[in-house]
């Protein structure tokens, strides 16, 4: 979510990969045991995808949590669009919706997941939209890929892939449930028109 401020991306012909099928699978299994170590269980662990790629995102690591735990794991969504500072700046989109699993989130460890980490500020908006539905004992945040160049002090607790990228470069993650297959891809962000 967090990848641009334009909603350029790169072509297939001019991107290349950088994590295919397996190996989204194989950082997706190992961020699940992390977040088994660090929480010591997943007991009080709710899952909170950023639409749209966080969502699917957040929804395989819970598969993944389970099979290690033998215990189901609350996911949601979590639709951040009227938290964007960026909002005025980009044509009207359509709401997400936010889902919040079971109990909710008051005491509890939200692990927010999303597919791309760049500024900051699609974290910061997500910070600002769980604000107004509970109060989560503490907070965590999985992604996918971090390519840097940071605006806000944010990091991520659990990352997929570190992927140090120019601004000139463009990072587009692909997933099966919306996209017919599982990939990044790392290209050359257009000439601007």
């Amino acid at each position: 979510m967090d990848k641009n401020i334009t909603p350029a991306h790169p072509q297939a012909s001019d991107a290349r990969p950088v994590l295919e099928g397996p190996d989204i699978a194989r950082v997706l299994t190992r961020i699940a045991h992390e977040i088994v170590e660090r929480a010591k269980g997943a007991d009080d662990v709710v899952l909170l995808g950023i639409p749209t790629r966080g969502v699917f995102l957040a929804q395989r690591l819970a598969a993944k949590l389970e099979q290690i735990t033998d215990r189901g794991v609350p996911v949601g969504s979590l639709d951040i669009t009227m938290y964007r500072d960026d909002l005025r700046m980009h044509p009207p989109r359509a709401l997400a919706r936010t889902e919040i699993p079971g109990d909710g989130i008051d005491g509890r460890l939200v692990v927010l997941v999303d597919d791309v980490l760049f500024s900051g500020r699609t974290i910061r908006a997500a910070l600002d939209a769980l604000n107004d539905i509970g109060r989560p004992r503490a907070v965590q945040l999985a992604v996918l890929v971090d390519r840097g160049h940071r605006e806000l002090p944010i990091r991520a607790d659990y990352v997929g892939k570190n992927l140090p990228t120019s601004l000139r470069e463009t990072v587009k993650v692909q997933l099966a449930e919306e996209d017919g297959r599982d990939t990044v891809l790392l290209g050359a962000k257009p000439a601007a028109q």
